[in-house]
């Protein structure tokens, strides 16, 4: 089943609970949560307070990606009753195998993403230990930004991977996702696309998300 994750980063955050209720109306499947910290992205977003504020608020599963340096620092911190995924970057942990055991003990699925210059050959010793391959198809920092095609092939080629050595890992996309190219992202083995500003960006968030859903 694919799966819509709109991203948070691009509400309104005047009306985050509203907004997050309607996309969960309209048939969205996860919240995808990105945190940003100034370091490691030239951007700082929000932390785990606001995450949590979510809580009993929605049925939404979070999906939250973590975009900071010295992630292990704070991965407890957003393990919530919510939490399905939680997700680090391989170019901010110096010791990726530790980090992703300690995400499963705490029972939360375990993702890797991976900036666009990042090949995936980081991978060849990970892959069997984690739930999901978060492949950016933007640099991390910002949302709105235009697609970066080379990410497809990227998605194709990890396809092929997962074909072969681990057939319960998931891949994500996350950057420039829209109407417009969302049926070849999926065609290439997307299975988790993250959408920000196409989303909340839009006078129809409800239609929007039902826009997204007619081209799974």
């Amino acid at each position: 089943m694919i799966r819509l994750a709109p991203s948070i980063l691009s509400a309104d955050f005047s009306k985050l609970g509203e907004e997050v209720n309607t996309i969960e109306e309209a048939g969205a499947h996860l919240i995808h949560v990105d945190i940003m910290d100034g370091h490691f992205v030239p951007n700082i977003s929000y932390g785990a307070t606001v995450m949590k504020s979510l809580v009993g608020k929605t049925k939404l599963a979070f999906d939250v990606h973590l975009m900071i340096e010295n992630p292990d620092l704070y991965i407890d911190d957003f393990v919530t009753e919510n939490t399905e995924f939680i997700t680090v970057h391989v170019e901010a942990c110096p010791h990726l195998h530790r980090t992703i055991q300690h995400i499963k003990s705490l029972g939360i699925k375990a993702g890797v993403a991976l900036n666009p210059a990042t090949s995936l050959s980081v991978l060849d010793y990970i892959i069997d230990d984690i739930d999901m391959v978060l492949i950016m198809s933007v640099n991390p920092g910002f949302g709105g930004q235009n697609f970066i095609l080379s990410a497809l092939d990227k998605v194709k080629e990890l396809k092929e991977i997962k074909d072969i050595t681990n057939s319960n890992l998931l891949i994500e996309l996350d950057g420039g996702v829209n109407l417009n190219n969302v049926k070849e992202i999926i065609d290439a083995g997307v299975e988790i696309v993250v959408a920000g500003s196409s989303v909340f960006n839009v006078d129809n968030i409800e239609k929007r998300v039902k826009e997204f859903l007619e081209t799974f």
